[in-house]
């Protein structure tokens, strides 16, 4: 009997997280041939793993290398999927999303997690990477005209770079056109509220939910 919707999603899902990158092509063709939306195995299924993975992370069960390596499962799942969704999805003009880890701060775990999660969703990223000079956010996010500004940090000592970052978009006369998100352990909506960011996310998954309201895409 073939299997179920439910149950080709929960073998996706458990795919990345156990980071099976050979097996996961093979379930994501069985889900496409059975006739299932391919939009709905990226999110429910893909992104789902990514989501336990993180928080495996989170809670110290996975290292960096364990969470890299169920990337790799979900952008190979993600190659066999992507093909397969709606012709005016794939068409469609991405928005466009700066993110790094500000000047001064190394820890990039978060941010790349966000990045991948950012891209599952549909946006396209522009990954500055870590110990991203703060005129650099601005640069880019004119260069490409950004929708979102998006800067992680884990260190108390960093956080006022995000808060420069914002003047800076101000100066540059273009703050009411982009949307700063903020993120990382020591950040809170108090903080980013003090610093006049638009939102704070807690994790990955939160980043992706928050950067769909804020380009109001569902």
């Amino acid at each position: 009997m073939a299997a179920s919707k439910e149950e080709l999603l929960a073998k996706l899902s458990e795919c990345v997280v156990e980071m099976e990158d050979e097996e996961v092509p093979e379930v994501a063709a069985e889900y496409i041939e059975a006739g299932y939306p391919a939009f709905d195995g990226i999110m429910d299924g893909l992104v789902d793993g990514m989501n336990k993975a993180s928080e495996l992370y989170d809670e110290e069960e996975y290292f960096v290398t364990d969470v890299l390596l169920c990337s790799d499962a979900m952008y190979a799942g993600l190659d066999v999927l992507r093909p397969h969704l709606p012709e005016e999805a794939a068409n469609a003009k991405k928005p466009a999303v700066v993110i790094g880890v500000v000047e001064g701060d190394t820890h990039d775990i978060g941010k790349n997690l966000v990045k991948i999660m950012l891209e599952t969703a549909g946006f396209e990223a522009y990954d500055l990477g870590r110990d991203v000079p703060l005129d650099a956010f601005v640069d880019k996010a004119v260069e490409v005209d950004a929708k979102i500004v998006c800067m992680s940090t884990l260190m108390t000592t960093t956080m006022d770079g995000m808060a420069t970052v914002i003047n800076k978009l101000k100066e540059r006369g273009i703050r009411d056109k982009v949307k700063v998100m903020v993120g990382g352990s020591p950040i809170s909506q108090k903080y980013a509220d003090d610093i006049g960011a638009d939102r704070y996310s807690v994790n990955a998954v939160e980043a992706v939910r928050v950067a769909k309201e804020l380009v109001g895409i569902a």
